[in-house]
């Protein structure tokens, strides 16, 4: 019996050791840009064009300006994002892009792609670049939908499900995205500020933004998801 036991606890041990490990990624190594690449369209042009993504002080900084993206090397798919962000000076715009694939599908700047706002005051807000999702009272949050779309002039932006999530400027936020398979959902400091299903993509590369203001950003940590099928 003993000799029994013994080979079940091995048996045991071995099978804990082959599971795969799904643990947290850091995907910012606190000193260099290691796994992204910049995509900045006036740096293909002006070879004197500054990068507008660099690190300071241990954060990931998007200058603002010139625009473009900075984009993960590796393509993601079912995972919890974590993101710590703040607008150091003053207010301004950024997003956090996932499932991006095709670069500069839109106005020749965006990557095909769904965009988590982190605008102040409008932090969790959805727009669809090239790609869609849908999400409940989907009219009163998005408008008529005739003019819906996911280009141009179309109805791209879903409104967040509120405003007062968000941190004074100069203080740390919190942003989780959760994107498996093909929903997405999105906190910010906790709050539950957006959720959609039926997204046109269900993976892609990561994007940060640099849109005309300062941001800093401090972590990004992804974990995979893994869930059993019942």
């Amino acid at each position: 019996m003993k000799k029994i036991a013994l080979c079940l606890a091995l048996c045991c041990a071995a099978l804990i050791l082959s599971i795969p490990s799904f643990a947290q990624k850091s995907l910012f190594d606190g000193k260099s840009l290691a796994g992204w690449h910049a995509d900045v369209p006036e740096m293909d042009k002006n070879p004197n064009a500054r990068n507008p993504f660099i690190v300071r002080d241990g954060n990931l900084v998007s200058l603002g300006t010139p625009g473009g993206h900075l984009i993960t090397d590796k393509v993601y798919q079912n995972y919890r994002l974590e993101v710590e962000y703040r607008f150091a000076g003053k207010p301004g715009n950024c997003g956090v892009l996932v499932h991006a694939s095709t670069p500069r599908a839109l106005y020749g700047m965006f990557p095909k792609s769904l965009e988590v706002q982190m605008q102040h005051l409008d932090a969790g807000d959805f727009w669809c670049i090239e790609e869609d999702i849908t999400v409940p009272d989907m009219e009163t949050r998005r408008g008529p939908k005739e003019n819906w779309g996911v280009n141009g002039n179309k109805l791209r932006r879903i409104k967040n499900l509120t405003d007062d999530s968000e941190k004074p400027v100069g203080e740390w936020n919190k942003m989780v995205i959760e994107c498996y398979k093909n929903s997405v959902k999105v906190w910010v400091n906790g709050d539950l500020v957006n959720e959609g299903t039926n997204c046109t993509a269900d993976k892609g590369q990561i994007a940060l933004q640099a849109e005309g203001s300062e941001v800093e950003f401090r972590k990004l940590e992804l974990t995979p998801i893994k869930k059993l099928n019942k």
